[in-house]
């Protein structure tokens, strides 16, 4: 078989954050929910991650059932080995989880997190599917300019992500 690439859509609802990553190892799972049930009380979340050995189960966990539901179902589409994918509830996002998510020792790489159209570019071979990388959003259409830049200022001021 030669190498061929698939490009799968990420279907979600439009405003949902989601972390796309690789991991290598099946505990995965259950570190990710602990880290993210300890450093955000109260989250609700749906993972799910595909297995690359032994059995090659879609695992999956999650606080929301809608949300792990939607965690498997991306899964099944990406299909590569060892990944993972973390849709996270509604007024949460994946600046307040990163660290913990980094932190699993499992985790080996992330390929995106965001609430933009996504598309995975994912290979395949006779042996199976590995992610390539990813489209986040949009094309550029510009450089920023001094309004630009105000009110990208002002606007993480007010959502307090800045204070001064």
């Amino acid at each position: 078989m030669p190498l061929e690439f698939d490009v799968v859509q990420i279907k979600k609802p439009e405003n949902i954050n989601f972390i796309l990553g690789q991991t290598h190892f099946i505990k995965t799972i259950e570190d990710m929910h602990e880290a993210l049930v300890t450093t955000v009380p109260g989250i609700t979340f749906g993972l799910a991650f595909c297995e690359a050995s032994q059995d090659r189960l879609i695992r999956w966990t999650g606080t929301d059932d809608a949300l792990t539901q939607l965690a498997i179902e991306n899964a099944q589409a990406i299909a590569a080995g060892h990944s993972f994918i973390l849709f996270l509830g509604d007024g949460f996002f994946p600046i307040n989880v990163m660290r913990a998510v980094r932190s699993v020792p499992e985790i080996v790489n992330l390929f995106c997190a965001t609430a933009n159209p996504t598309q995975v570019i994912v290979a395949k071979t006779e042996q199976g599917r590995g992610i390539m990388g990813v489209i986040d959003g949009f094309s550029s259409l510009g450089v920023e300019e001094d309004e630009h830049i105000a009110h990208r200022k002002a606007f993480l001021r007010m959502i307090g992500y800045k204070f001064s």
